[in-house]
């Protein structure tokens, strides 16, 4: 027993002689101790963990060289070889915070960003399809947010003093020229591309990137979705007409295809939503589209998307200049777009995207002056009666190849360079009413190149720093145009952001062919951001000014149509805005409440000065409140859209001053409008892993409060009739099925 003691006690003895204490503390580059940090020696079992001190210390009965390691995640890791004899050794170890996506702040000033990376997503393609005012419309439901114009009597954004021209829309870094059906008098149409068909939206109210160009306002970048989840089917029947389609996915799950057709036909929807207008063609469209997905080995993406349309349409209207005719108009379209983008993992930190698409369309529109037996009258005395009487025919063709590369540096820093080349020509026959044509092709040819950068100086402080370059056959100019963007993130994780940018555009091609000599029209932006993002609240307040410098003043051809005669028009856009999202405050409740206060004016077309555009309003706001019931699998939706009035003219041709001048003015009343849907989510047959069924009420308007858009005039503006909707409410009543994906848990965690 006592050689045993002996024994233990000299192996304690000799193994207290041999540790050594290593010790010390961490700290980030400014000195802050950093808690939680793991230090060991490698390919050994000693080692520990700092204190909320930074402090640290362990022993060790290890000797000779060995190296030490710190780690911890968020920040870089250290690695240091040490010799161990018999002495203590102390460290300060300093080690630098990594900026990572979780972490770092988001340069957002001017964006909403909805998309699968970004937790605080303000539309996914589902709120679009819950928000009742849509009707399932891409840009209807942005229309909610701050920023966008409640105009009613035609289709597009209206964004912060901008025509709806001077908003463009992207899917996949591609221009989408005609994204909306064609124009019909006083009446806004839709866009054309279901809502799922998209998984990411950036909706720049202001100050976008580089990437982009040629669009004063905003700039709305849609990306579509990827493979499927699973092979599926899905089936839609509802008052304004059914479709259906199908997206198979590959057994290896990296390919995918997909086809689906739509059909369209208002009668029975006019049943229910009765119009002014008398329709002696009742609305019909036929739609198309196919697609394909494959991933490639890389991990990148190979995609297309087809997409084809006719649609037709006709209709009669009181005429504004007389008590008994009427002015019937009608039109034929036809539109094609395709697109197909690659995107590929190239190299070590490199990224290409490169994509092309082509589209056309095709609008045969038709004008009489008829009488109360619907007969068509020429009548020409006075002269502008038998004006009324024409056909447009316009055919264009566009076209747009583009490729990005993007090199990724340390962290989150990237920087992205590339280059896009736009193909349009449109051909115009014009009829006069005698026979007389009038013909025209205007062509462009329009050259960009860009380069972009993000840098991430820590994970508080960002900026994206940019520039475009682009040349335009039609105006036969350069422009250059910088962009920048800086962020600053607080300990709250709230954020300031500051973004400036210019940004040039084409004339319209209505105003073309322009006088020789013409420029770009520009736009400069400064735009001040505050926000605060969670998982489920977003509360961002917004302050801009935008300066117009080069905007076109307008001439009347032979024909009455308008040219451009200048670049000599100006203006601005100032205001602020306000945006609060909350689905946490109560139970099974999403909602958001935007507001907008506006100051503009601007000088150019036919405007006599320097006034504030018909298209804005000084304040508008909207409210959006949607609540699903689980026990039932019921989703109310309620949503309140609001505008002060927005001005009206009559510009009277003035002799004497050779100019125009204000005849009349005025504003319009308040708009107010509520809408309100119910979604029903029944289970069909045993298998719910299977299908999926939705059932869908909406009325638009529902207390069918007045709205006047705008005010038409006689052509000697001694009277004027308002634009008012086609229909005081629009009842809208589907049901949709998809077979092979069961969606009804997704439908209650996003608030359907």
């Amino acid at each position: 027993m006592k050689y045993v003691v002996t024994i233990i006690l000299s192996v304690l003895i000799i193994s207290v002689k041999g540790q050594v204490k290593i010790s010390g503390n961490i700290a980030d580059t400014k000195g802050k101790p950093i808690y939680g940090v793991s230090i060991t020696l490698k390919d050994t079992y000693d080692g520990a963990t700092t204190d909320s001190s930074g402090n640290f210390a362990f022993v060790t009965t290890e000797t000779g060289k060995h190296i030490l390691e710190a780690s911890i995640i968020g920040y870089s890791s250290f690695v240091q070889e040490i010799t161990i004899a018999k002495e203590p050794i102390s460290l300060h170890i300093k080690i630098k915070e990594l900026v990572t996506e979780l972490k770092a702040v988001v340069i957002s000033a001017g964006s909403f960003v909805a998309s699968d990376k970004n937790k605080g997503a303000v539309l996914s393609a589902l709120d679009v399809v819950t928000t009742p005012s849509a009707n399932g419309d891409v840009t209807s439901a942005f229309k909610t947010l701050p920023g966008t114009q409640q105009v009613g009597e035609s289709e597009g954004l209206f964004v912060r003093g901008g025509s709806a021209t001077e908003s463009k829309i992207f899917m996949d870094g591609n221009l989408v020229n005609n994204f909306f059906y064609s124009s019909t008098p006083g009446m806004a149409t839709r866009g054309r591309f279901n809502p799922f068909l998209f998984k990411g939206t950036i909706f720049s109210s202001g100050g976008y990137s580089a990437l982009y160009g040629q669009a004063l306002s905003s700039a709305l970048i849609l990306e579509s979705t990827d493979l499927p989840e699973r092979t599926q089917a899905d089936l839609g029947i509802s008052v304004v007409g059914l479709g259906g389609g199908i997206q198979h996915l590959a057994k290896n799950k990296k390919s995918s295809w997909g086809v689906s057709y739509n059909y369209a036909n208002l009668w029975l929807a006019f049943k229910f939503n009765k119009y002014k207008q008398d329709f002696y063609t009742i609305p019909v469209y036929h739609q198309g589209d196919a697609n394909f997905r494959i991933r490639t080995k890389n991990g990148g993406m190979i995609k297309y998307y087809g997409y084809i349309s006719t649609n037709k349409t006709g209709f009669r209207s009181p005429d504004i200049d007389s008590t008994v005719l009427k002015d019937a108009f009608a039109i034929d379209n036809f539109n094609t777009y395709q697109n197909l983008n690659w995107r590929e993992n190239i190299g070590t930190g490199w990224k290409l995207t490169t994509g092309i698409s082509y589209s056309t369309n095709k609008d045969d529109i038709n004008n009489e002056l008829q009488d109360a037996n619907n007969q068509k009258q020429i009548i020409s005395t006075p002269a502008f009666y038998a004006f009324k009487n024409f056909k447009l025919k316009n055919v264009a063709q566009y076209a747009q190849a583009r490729f990005v590369l993007d090199k990724k540096l340390n962290g989150l820093n990237v920087i992205r360079f590339g280059s896009d080349y736009f193909y349009s020509q449109e051909k115009s026959t014009y009829t006069l009413y005698n026979g007389t044509k009038y013909a025209e092709t205007v062509t462009d040819n329009l050259a960009a190149i860009f380069a972009e950068a993000d840098i991430y100086i820590t994970n508080n402080l960002a900026a994206k720093i940019g520039s475009r370059v682009e040349h335009s056959q039609v105006v036969d100019k350069w422009n250059i145009a910088p962009r920048v963007s800086v962020a600053y993130k607080f300990k709250d994780n709230s954020q300031a952001s500051f973004a400036y940018g210019l940004f040039y555009q084409n004339p319209e091609r209505k105003y073309l062919p322009a006088v020789a000599g013409i420029d770009y029209s520009r736009a400069a932006h400064y735009i001040l951001q505050y926000q605060k993002l969670t998982s489920d609240r977003t509360f961002r307040v917004e302050a801009f000014y935008k300066k117009y410098t080069n905007l076109y003043k307008t001439s009347v051809s032979p024909t009455g149509q308008e040219l451009v005669a200048n670049n000599k028009g100006f203006g601005y856009a100032q205001g602020l805005e306000l945006f609060f999202r909350d689905k946490k405050t109560f139970k099974d409740v999403d909602y958001w409440i935007s507001y907008s206060y506006l100051d503009t004016k601007r000088d150019y077309l036919n405007y006599p000065s320097s006034i504030m555009p018909t298209f804005a309003a000084n304040h508008t706001a909207a409210v959006v409140v949607k609540k699903f019931f689980t026990k039932i699998k019921t989703g109310f939706n309620l949503s309140y859209n609001f505008a002060t009035g927005r001005p009206y003219y009559y510009f009277a041709y003035d002799n004497i001053q050779n100019k125009y001048v204000i005849g009349d003015a005025g504003k319009t009343i308040n708009y107010n409008s509520m809408s309100f849907s119910v979604n029903y989510l029944p289970n069909l047959g045993n298998d719910k892993k299977k299908t999926f069924i939705v059932w869908v009420l909406g009325v638009n308007n529902v207390l069918g409060q007045k709205q006047v858009f705008n005010y038409n005039y006689t052509n000697d503006g001694s009277r004027k009739e308002a634009v008012t909707p086609p229909s005081k409410r629009f009842i809208f009543l589907g049901c949709f099925l998809s077979f092979g994906v069961d969606r009804t848990q997704d439908a209650i965690n996003n608030n359907l």
